[in-house]
């Protein structure tokens, strides 16, 4: 990015060559931490095609063309293995989805500025650029955001560009971490990064995944086919790599799911499946996943989203819990959604002991055991003036 550098960094340097890495990464092997970024491509296919990391060190900034002919990445592997250099970055998800699909695991240690600033009073998923402005004063120019990565050469903007977003990480890093210790809040930070390190976090089940389009019925067989039919969705975009809504798009699924058609001229009909595609090989086999979740026993079928408890959550105790949750991240300086989701606090709601965040660890201390006792009748909401204040069972 076209950022003023720090001035102990020299020009950004192009790594092109396999040995040029392997010197790079021994080099920064000797760091407590580096950070990383990447860009990369994702429009057409369902696998991001890494097309630049960056590095940055104590002083020294560098571009990895992952696309360079010849270019092997394992020395990048063995640095991000290592477990004695912290590797931080920022919003690392997709980063850290790109290694563990290259790599095989997780970078490890790792560090992400973007939940640890929620922590930190920066409010919910802070964008780089305003982070960079608060902790830093650095400007964040976007003119090569979205920059096409895979063309070659690469131009000496986007280099500037890619090196640039590393080198500010340094300082964003190293100062929310003095901000961290000196409220006592690195712990809190610790217990994110866990989930964070997590494979499964992002390698979910494909049987899992008919839960985010959150279906408006309850009818068991619809859920078994609907569950069938994403599943089969997201392996087979896998599998052929293509993003999973150029494969079939979610409301093509709800429709397979309420009719479950059981011929090519039948899966015709369902909107945005073309005939072409249901007389196909491919059209086949989604055929006979629907007709393998048609014949499920009752018992092997998923329940409603709804049935947890056989209720649903009380619209006026979720209101009284966002309040409390409002109340809660006020008074410690944290975003809301890091103590608890929407979902979370309809669960709380509407379940006597939800398996959720917020009752465990310092969300616990912090909003958990609040919410339980406004559910159990022992704290009250009042008003202060202008602030929000609890009033609790024993000073009553």
């Amino acid at each position: 990015m076209s950022r003023h550098l720090r001035a102990e960094f020299p020009p950004p340097a192009l790594v092109t060559t396999t040995d040029a890495l392997e010197a790079l990464c021994a080099r920064l092997a000797s760091e407590t931490f580096v950070t990383v970024d990447t860009e990369f491509m994702r429009e057409r296919t369902y696998w991001p095609e890494l097309c630049v990391v960056q590095l940055a060190g104590t002083a020294e900034v560098a571009v990895i063309d992952a696309l360079a002919t010849g270019l092997d990445l394992a020395p990048l592997g063995r640095l991000l293995a290592a477990d004695h250099v912290t590797k931080v970055f920022h919003a690392a998800r997709q980063d850290v989805e790109i290694f563990l699909e290259r790599f095989g695991e997780v970078p490890t240690p790792l560090f992400d500025t973007q939940i640890a600033a929620m922590v930190a009073g920066f409010g919910d998923q802070v964008g780089y650029d305003s982070l960079v402005a608060s902790l830093t004063g650095g400007h964040i120019d976007k003119a090569h955001r979205f920059s096409d990565w895979s063309a070659r050469p690469l131009s000496p903007a986007q280099i500037a560009y890619a090196a640039a977003d590393v080198t500010h990480l340094r300082a964003v890093y190293e100062r929310l971490r003095e901000r961290l210790d000196a409220e006592g809040r690195a712990s809190w930070v610790g217990e994110e990064m866990a989930a964070l390190a997590d494979p499964a976090t992002y390698r979910p089940a494909p049987e899992t995944l008919w839960e985010r389009l959150r279906p408006r019925t309850t009818n068991r067989r619809m859920l078994g086919a609907l569950r069938a039919a994403a599943a089969w969705r997201e392996r087979e975009a896998q599998r052929i790599n293509i993003p999973r809504q150029r494969l079939i798009r979610d409301e093509s699924l709800l429709e397979l799911a309420s009719t479950m058609p059981e011929t090519s001229e039948a899966l015709a009909r369902v909107r945005g499946i073309s005939r072409g595609f249901a007389e196909s090989a491919t059209g086949q086999s989604l055929i006979a996943a629907l007709a393998a979740a048609a014949i499920l026993p009752e018992e092997a079928l998923p329940d409603g989203r709804r049935e947890r408890e056989g209720k649903r959550p009380s619209p006026a105790l979720v209101a009284l819990l966002k309040v409390l949750l409002a109340e809660k991240a006020e008074a410690h300086d944290v975003a809301p959604r890091l103590l608890a989701s929407s979902e979370d606090l309809d669960r709380l709601a509407s379940e006597d002991a939800p398996d959720i965040p917020a009752l465990s660890g310092w969300r616990y201390e912090v909003f958990g055991a609040d919410a339980m006792a406004l559910k159990a009748g022992r704290i009250a909401i009042g008003v202060n003036g202008r602030r929000i204040r609890l009033i609790r069972e024993e000073a009553a």
